[in-house]
């Protein structure tokens, strides 16, 4: 669904710069040069409105997290979120406006310790797969910018992206485990924070599935 288009947007944004990162300072510093606190790096990419990264960020202070986003008028919001939320957690937590197809090109090679997929575009026509963020031309740019051993956390619910990118996992010769059909009936529902899609979707009653990916 095309993001509705938010009134002064780009004054939004300007207004909450504190948490926004220039691609350029990513690509020649490293992303753990732009927080004040040395941790671990986790990069969300496709972050919507910002409630998996705002929950991340609170639950876990030890890491330092960067939710990426590229339609400015929904980054705006997550922006916002973030901002009014500020007091729940350490400084850390920063947001990056960018595209995954530009991903090795804005990050240091084996720069991030982690990347979460969450409830991506599945491009349902056979003819777009090569947009599927799981796809393996994707998986070779997540493999140059993770560390040796960096994880990939992946949720969908949608049944045939979770099948399509189990098969991409394999063809690339990655190590799968935590594998669920029905997140929020497994035992990895502990813990596990929600997309406000997550939230909306599971609450009808549509399952989660759920992987997480050794690079």
């Amino acid at each position: 669904m095309r993001a509705r288009k938010k009134k002064h947007a780009a004054e939004r944004i300007d207004a909450c710069r504190a948490w926004l990162i220039d691609p350029e300072t990513v690509r020649e510093n490293g992303p753990a040069t732009v927080f004040e606190e040395a941790r671990p790096v986790a990069l969300e990419i496709g972050c919507g409105k910002g409630n998996f990264a705002c929950g991340m960020a609170a639950a876990h202070p030890d890491w330092n997290y960067i939710a990426m986003e590229r339609v400015p008028d929904v980054l705006c919001i997550a922006l916002e979120k973030a901002r009014d939320r500020r007091d729940e957690r350490p400084d850390n937590l920063r947001f990056l406006l960018g595209d995954a197809a530009a991903l090795s090109e804005i990050f240091p090679p084996h720069s991030v310790d982690r990347l979460y997929l969450n409830f991506s575009d599945p491009w349902p026509k056979a003819r777009h797969e090569k947009r599927r963020l799981t796809h393996v031309l994707f998986l070779e740019r997540y493999k140059t910018v993770l560390k040796k051993g960096g994880l990939l956390f992946f949720k969908t619910d949608n049944a045939g992206l979770f099948d399509f990118s189990l098969t991409q996992f394999a063809a690339a010769g990655l190590e799968t485990f935590d594998l669920t059909r029905d997140l929020h009936a497994s035992p990895l529902a502990a813990g596990n924070v929600m997309t406000e899609y997550e939230a909306a979707w599971s609450a009808k009653g549509f399952p989660i599935h759920a992987v997480t990916v050794r690079f």
